[in-house]
């Protein structure tokens, strides 16, 4: 069964740049290198059409996985969003209660999180500690080591 997912334009945009790459770029070449290869021989001890025909196929899964990704994706409406509550492309600085370090987290859907600029997805333990939550609320969020207490600071939209 398939799952539907949300994204952000340039979520889905980066989605589809990466299909039509695979499908206009990639798989011409894979079938090249399958002609290449068949030239050279014997198909029964041909380890390089071996490899080739293994490399197409794992192509084909990669094109048929991100088909069904694409499939079920759909665009997040930013102009719908309530700017009061935690939400997904909520921007939101928090402060971890213990160290007083404040931090500043965009939560986005699974696919586009990357914790290198502030990306955290609505399904990792933070996020979902964080959704729902208003502008002076405390998070309480369970991590492996014990639970950590975030005080909401500031939710905002870009």
């Amino acid at each position: 069964m398939s799952t539907v997912s949300y994204y952000t334009a340039e979520g889905l945009k980066k989605l589809r740049e990466e299909l039509d790459y695979l499908k206009n770029v990639m798989r011409p070449k894979a079938s090249q290198d399958i002609a290449d290869a068949r030239d050279k021989g014997d198909l029964s001890e041909n380890a390089e059409y071996d490899a080739a025909k293994e490399a197409q196929g794992m192509l084909e899964m990669r094109i048929a996985k991100l088909e069904e990704i694409h499939s079920n994706a759909r665009l997040i409406d930013e102009t719908h969003l309530d700017v009061s509550k935690v939400l997904v492309l909520s921007k939101v600085k928090i402060k971890n209660q213990t160290n007083g370090m404040e931090m500043i987290y965009t939560l986005v859907a699974e696919s586009e999180a990357d914790l290198k600029t502030g990306k955290i997805s609505v399904t990792s333990p933070i996020g979902k500690g964080l959704l729902g939550k208003s502008v002076g609320e405390v998070a309480e969020i369970t991590v492996p080591n014990g639970v950590l207490k975030f005080d909401i600071l500031e939710i905002t939209r870009d």
